[in-house]
């Protein structure tokens, strides 16, 4: 029993159970309250020869051949039950022995005391099981907006996803965007309504929404057998039966699977045959091989059509992305997943089934992509990487491309979200948690050793046909890296004293390497730490984790929006810096123009006349490049980044001798003063907002809006909610959720999304700058 310890339970007082050298996949957090003679934890999976034989052990997880691997990830709007279906999927899977509940705090994928406490998923978290032969390797991602990074990294390098879907909302906000994130990765998905048992619950409305909104074609693979109250098992339209489960099962295992027959179930019969039908119709429409097929043997008789066929023809629609399966069920009452997992392993591709161009120049060797980086107290990085060729061993030395240097892997887990499981090798289509690696960082692509990498290289100018600069063939073997968006709230962050600063500043760097949508900056004239983060929840979660898991005490100062600002005039500008230094005279003297871009960008736009860029040496452009760039970081009004500008360089003069950073400061200098000459526009941040809302409160919600400078843009009926779509500054919607509660009773939900920046109206821009002047 020294692997494992247990610790004595009072009444009051429940300890961590510690499993011996088991990591965290997030950062370890501690055990929700419980109440007295409630079990110890709950047991994962169990250490093989301790704790019985009825649950699985991680240790007998399967290594099949890459044809019968899946890498898929749970997407959904928040609270649409992505984690309670994870649930469901590693219980009946055989992982765990206890159903968890997200509102009792005690799920296997969300184990973070922040999540735990608000019911939400904040971090995705991975897991790894068998099915019927398959290996899954499964990350449940978050649905709020302000982690949407967390979507797109592991979006970046699955194979496959499961949408889940509120059966009485159907599409909503965040649907939306993993959906957009999905198509923008092209990923194969199913769907899966949820919460059939929910009052409310359509699976007609839920299938319409998917079809209006997504622009997907549905294919109905099941039909509910009831809804809401009356839900009680489904129907596999492809094989004609009927399945139902065991009002007397409390977990949901036990179900019958029957066929459907004239003398028992006539109308439902007469139904699925319909929908069998234009299943059929709709198959062969997409897809030619079948199409013959059903017009060549069975165009007399549909119903002699052998399943199996009918399955093989779905899953090349679903790989062509050419369409979605949808199946239904509800994974709180346990209804319905046992299927979904049949479906995942039936129309979602394997690795080797997926695409990727830059496998040809590897020929085998390995290749993997960083895609999430943890820090564990114990063992410090945890490096989340997808395997593509290749293989991973402990012991390995690695090279990475982005970072230029070569690292060695100590230790590699099979991750089980906050437990993990060592083992000797794991080849290409997995995903591997690997230990030592401590320069790496999220997008790096990881190979062999570096002349694996040159090897690569010397195979893409050559089968490419022509020679590329050493650069462009560097930027041919690395992989895509994710995109990370732009922050839209800030705040100052202090230290509880002057002492604390060297802890703060470590915490910060730990949690920006896992968290790369967090940007952290110094405040040039206060000397403050400023946080930039994603929204109001994203700021409030990195305070509690400095707080929790670094023992920091630190203070927040009041949240601001992240504005930006342009120009609305061209303007010309002139400035000389002249200094000596030593015996060194330092002469620049530079005539430049700033005008408004003619198309969006976040960086300044920058021209040479010709008369400069001709004579101009690399040294001096880039220079004079990095004094644009600097000048545009703060703006005149407000000190928020200039975009929108173009900046063209008339003329360039340089006493021999100049070095290149009085170059960089004198154009910097001449941009600060053309900036000031301009006439000047701040930009504020507008926000996609969807408000839903019960009938009996619309009124007040829409006259807050406007009060709230919002544009309503459309009012949808959901059921019985009305749907507020429109757009709102951001300024104006902080604290939105509180005033939005009071409004209607609790009764109301609303989801943010940023849609762009908008120029203020001079009346709003004067305010707003009287405010931050303290005249108002």
């Amino acid at each position: 029993m020294s692997s494992l310890r247990i610790f004595v339970v009072n009444h009051k007082n429940i300890c961590s159970l510690h499993i011996n050298n088991t990591c965290c996949y997030k950062i370890r957090a501690s055990l929700k309250r419980l109440k007295p003679h409630v079990p110890l934890g709950r047991n994962y999976s169990s250490l093989p020869g301790l704790i019985g034989n009825d649950i699985k052990s991680l240790h007998s997880i399967i290594n099949p051949p890459v044809a019968k691997i899946r890498n898929i990830g749970i997407m959904a709007h928040i609270d649409a039950g992505k984690t309670t279906t994870t649930e469901r999927i590693l219980y009946y899977s055989g992982y765990t022995r206890s159903l968890g509940d997200v509102d009792d705090g005690d799920t296997v994928t969300d184990f973070m005391a922040q999540e735990r406490e608000r019911g939400i998923t904040i971090q995705s978290a991975a897991v790894t099981f068998d099915w019927k032969g398959y290996r899954i390797n499964l990350i449940d991602t978050p649905g709020h907006v302000d982690f949407t990074l967390e979507v797109e990294r592991c979006l970046r390098v699955l194979d496959g996803a499961v949408a889940v879907f509120d059966a009485s909302a159907g599409v909503e906000a965040q649907t939306l965007t993993v959906w957009r994130q999905a198509d923008k990765h092209k990923i194969p998905r199913i769907c899966f309504l949820n919460k059939m048992d929910k009052i409310g619950a359509s699976f007609n409305y839920a299938v319409e929404s998917i079809r209006e909104k997504l622009k997907a074609k549905p294919l109905l693979l099941q039909l509910p057998i009831g809804e809401a109250k009356t839900f009680k098992g489904v129907v596999d339209v492809v094989c004609k039966e009927k399945l139902i489960w065991s009002p007397k099962s409390d977990d949901g295992k036990d179900f019958e699977r029957k066929p459907l027959l004239e003398m028992s179930d006539p109308k439902l019969l007469k139904e699925t045959t319909e929908a069998r039908n234009a299943l059929i119709e709709q198959v062969a429409d997409l897809d030619d091989e079948f199409a013959d097929l059903v017009l060549g043997e069975f165009s007399e008789n549909f119903d002699l059509l052998p399943a199996e066929k009918l399955q093989t023809a779905i899953r090349r629609v679903t790989l062509d992305q050419t369409a979605v399966p949808v199946l239904c069920g509800s994974a709180l009452k346990n209804k319905g997943v046992q299927p979904l997992l049949d479906a995942i392993t039936m129309y979602l591709p394997s690795p080797e089934e997926r695409n990727y161009e830059f496998l040809q120049w590897y020929k085998g060797d390995l290749c993997a992509l960083a895609f999430k980086v943890l820090h564990d107290r114990q063992r410090g990085p945890l490096v989340f990487m997808r395997i593509y060729s290749g293989m991973i061993k402990p012991q390995l030395a690695v090279h990475n491309i982005n970072g230029n240097c070569t690292e060695r892997i100590c230790r590699l887990l099979l991750p089980f979200a906050d437990q993990h499981i060592e083992i000797p090798s794991l080849t290409a289509g997995n995903i591997a948690l690997t230990v030592g690696l401590k320069h790496t960082s999220t997008g790096d692509t990881i190979v062999s050793s570096k002349s694996s990498a040159l090897a690569a290289a010397r195979r893409v100018e050559r089968e490419g046909g022509k020679k590329h600069s050493q650069n462009s063939e560097a930027e041919r073997l690395l992989l895509a890296g994710v995109e990370i968006p732009e922050p839209v709230f800030f705040c100052t962050i202090e230290p509880p004293s002057v002492a604390k600063q060297p802890d703060l500043d470590h915490a910060l760097k730990c949690l920006q390497r896992e968290d790369p949508s967090l940007k952290v900056k110094l405040d040039p004239d206060s000397g403050q730490t400023v946080l930039c983060g994603m929204g109001e929840l994203h700021i409030e979660i990195i305070h509690d984790r400095i707080k929790r898991e670094y023992g920091l005490e630190t203070y927040l100062g009041p949240l601001q929006v992240a504005y930006r600002e342009t120009i609305l005039n061209s303007v010309r500008a002139t400035d000389t810096l002249d200094r000596t230094l030593g015996d060194r005279r330092h002469l620049v003297t530079v005539d430049l123009e700033a005008k408004p871009a003619e198309t969006s960008s976040l960086l300044p736009v920058i021209e040479f006349a010709e008369s400069v860029g001709e004579d101009l040496s690399q040294a001096s452009r880039e220079a004079v490049e990095n004094g644009i760039h600097s000048a545009c970081v703060q703006g005149p009004l407000l000190g928020s980044p200039v975009q929108d500008v173009a900046i063209t360089l008339h003329s360039l003069v340089i006493h021999p001798g100049t070095s290149t950073a009085m170059i960089s400061a004198c154009v910097s200098r001449c941009i600060q003063k053309a900036l000031k000459k301009a006439d000047k526009q701040i930009l504020e941040p507008l926000m996609n907002l969807e408000v839903t809302v019960t009938r009996d409160y619309l009124s007040p919600v829409l006259a807050d809006l406007a009060q709230r400078r919002g544009n309503i843009q459309e009012i949808q009926t959901r059921q019985d909610n009305k749907v507020v779509i429109g757009f709102v500054p951001l300024a104006e919607i902080m604290g939105y959720s509180t005033v939005l509660r009071t409004l209607t009773s609790g009764s109301a939900t609303f989801a943010l999304e940023l849609s762009n920046y908008q120029a203020m109206n001079p009346q709003d821009q004067s305010t707003l700058l009287g405010r931050r002047r303290g005249l108002s």
